[in-house]
């Protein structure tokens, strides 16, 4: 199976790759050009994931050759999980998820209430919502929470 867990040598494809999916879907539903152009950047964030040993740590790759997707599991939740917008609809993310949950023993997680096409694609593979919600820190945009039930979408 091409997923491994992350190394210092992925920070700057992980980190590209969550900058390109938070501009293609999230700016569309925030509109804050000053977080998605200025505030989240390649750079920064690969620090980030370089200064903090326990987040490289929790991260996870696809990577075939090409480093192509990642999660971020801790404990049951599912942190992040994102496909380089290039490569989506490979399998690459339902790949990763079932990793997640499979061998990491994740079974939940957040998803932003109007990102409808997560919300298919989680659902598609037995999370089903918990009837839990919160606002996304710093704005008026809501998350809902996804619990993995194995008799729904895949066993």
């Amino acid at each position: 199976m091409p997923i491994r867990p992350a190394t210092e040598a992925d920070v700057s494809r992980i980190a590209e790759i969550i900058v390109f999916n938070n501009r293609l879907n999230f700016f569309p539903i925030f509109r804050d050009e000053s977080f998605s152009f200025g505030t989240v950047q390649v750079l920064p964030l690969a620090r980030q994931y370089l200064n903090d040993p326990d987040l490289l740590h929790r991260a996870w790759i696809y990577d075939d050759g090409v480093v192509k997707g990642l999660t971020v599991v801790k404990g049951p939740e599912i942190e992040k999980l994102y496909v380089e917008p290039a490569f989506q609809g490979r399998g690459i993310g339902a790949a990763l998820l079932a990793y997640a949950v499979d061998a990491l023993g994740a079974r939940w997680l957040w998803a932003l209430e109007k990102n409808e096409g997560a919300l298919r694609f989680y659902a598609r593979h037995g999370f089903t919502p918990t009837g839990a919600r919160m606002l996304e820190e710093g704005t008026s945009e809501y998350l809902v929470q996804l619990q993995y039930h194995p008799s729904h979408g895949r066993s």
